[in-house]
């Protein structure tokens, strides 16, 4: 794996490896884990909007991948901001290293993303506006949408990206 040096003007190069991915996956499962071992202090305060994980493989197959790439970023919007939310309302120390990985992992998923040259794209601001979403009260099922978004659409996105086809001989 090759890591550009800040500062250099050229482009960054396409990150298709999926280890990337799938360590991100491993420590949002870690995060589930502890969360789930946990007994005090460690509750959302209140309901949050999450994206909607299952997939209709048909359905996304039929959006172009400007549509997926959207549907992507939304999820990965709303989860960053649940799991903000979920930071501030635990006290349990030892989740908030937890959720700290998750977070930055979610901000990193976001670089990756703009690696594959995938357009930014910025939700809107109301999750009322978004499509697919739900909203879930525990902090457990949080955790979960989260594992589950990245190895569903995630995982799919960067398995279908552009900029990683010509690698393949």
């Amino acid at each position: 794996m090759e890591w550009t040096r800040p500062g250099l003007s050229s482009p960054l190069r396409p990150i298709c490896d999926l280890r990337v991915l799938d360590h991100f996956i491993k420590e949002a499962r870690d995060a589930e884990v502890a969360m789930k071992s946990c007994r005090e202090g460690c509750s959302l305060s209140e309901s949050v909007s999450v994206p909607q994980t299952t997939v209709d493989f048909d359905v996304w197959e039929e959006k172009n991948g400007l549509d997926q790439a959207h549907e992507v970023q939304s999820g990965l919007c709303l989860l960053q901001q649940a799991l903000g939310l979920l930071k501030t309302s635990v006290t349990n120390t030892a989740l908030h290293s937890h959720l700290d990985n998750c977070i930055r992992n979610l901000l990193s998923i976001n670089a990756v993303l703009r690696s594959l040259n995938i357009q930014e794209y910025t939700p809107p601001a109301s999750a009322a506006e978004l499509e697919g979403t739900w909203r879930v009260s525990s902090a457990t099922d949080l955790l979960q949408v989260h594992v589950n978004f990245l190895r569903g659409k995630v995982r799919l996105l960067l398995m279908d990206a552009q900029a990683c086809q010509q690698d393949v001989s």
